[in-house]
């Protein structure tokens, strides 16, 4: 006999939820130059060389600027302690621009640690909503047609919900990609600004500004993990309930969980840039 149309578009629906939660397991833990096979990091690489171009000559830029606005005279840039720490501040914020990519890669290495460290202790690799209850798909299917027609609706607008969740969910992980692809490839130019005292205000704000965002990572698996732990208590099915009453009840559940964990991961960035004080 075949399945129930109402019992396949839920399990459908939650199949959905399922693959996109492995999806975000995937690409949190997954890095920058192995994702889309790398195509999109070489690009990146390209990027950040010309950009480096441009970090040098601002480098000299807010250099000059830092010097004409805190060298009051001449003699003053004469002495030699202060011409000292003038070019020891050139020579590191040069370092800074050339080796950039090594130490935004290094701080990622670190970050991605943390999150497969975070993985690894509470045992997250899935969703344990799989399908709907045994006992809810047999109620289904002993209802009748004019029965079922408040069923139709229930699934029809839970399946959409769930859908909607879904893909919101994911792409806001895509969009941490695509922050920490930007924040590479524009580095050198926010980087330069470490050259002059009067402008390394912009430099310090990128650095916390990628930080938060490598972090974003490690608060996208907790809101996981929290997850995992409301979908080992799935909603419970009212027995004696009409089955469209029962669906309704099990369905809203399981949507008010998906929508603590998308909730989370939305505000992921917020929260890890309060706690950083950006």
């Amino acid at each position: 006999m075949p399945e129930n149309w109402i019992v396949q578009n839920l399990n459908r629906a939650l199949e959905v939820w399922n693959g996109k939660l492995e999806e975000i397991y995937t690409l949190i833990i997954q890095s920058p130059q192995e994702f889309r096979g790398g195509i999109i990091w070489n690009t990146v690489c390209r990027i950040q060389g010309s950009m480096q171009a441009i970090g040098y000559a601002l480098l000299v830029l807010f250099f000059v600027a830092g010097i004409m606005r805190n060298t009051a005279s001449l003699t003053e840039f004469r002495r030699p302690e202060h011409a000292l720490r003038l070019f020891i501040r050139f020579v590191l914020s040069k370092a800074v621009i050339t080796n950039c990519m090594d130490w935004l890669l290094m701080f990622l290495e670190i970050v991605s640690g943390m999150i497969a460290s975070i993985a690894g202790a509470a045992g997250v690799g899935g969703s344990s909503v799989s399908e709907i209850p045994p006992e809810m798909a047999s109620a289904i299917e002993e209802t009748g047609f004019l029965e079922s027609i408040p069923l139709w609706a229930v699934t029809l607008i839970g399946s959409l919900i769930i859908w909607v969740l879904s893909f919101t969910m994911v792409l806001t992980v895509y969009g941490r990609f695509f922050k920490l692809y930007l924040y590479t490839a524009i580095a050198p130019v926010p980087l330069s600004s470490f050259a002059g005292e009067p402008t390394q205000d912009i430099g310090k704000s990128f650095l916390k500004s990628y930080a938060a965002v490598c972090l974003e990572g490690a608060a996208v698996m907790l809101a996981c993990v929290i997850f995992s732990a409301f979908a080992d208590s799935p909603p419970s099915v009212m027995q004696d309930a009409a089955p469209a009453a029962m669906v309704w009840s099990y369905i809203g559940e399981l949507i008010f969980d998906m929508l603590i964990l998308v909730g989370a991961v939305r505000m992921s960035d917020r929260v890890v840039r309060e706690i950083m004080g950006i």
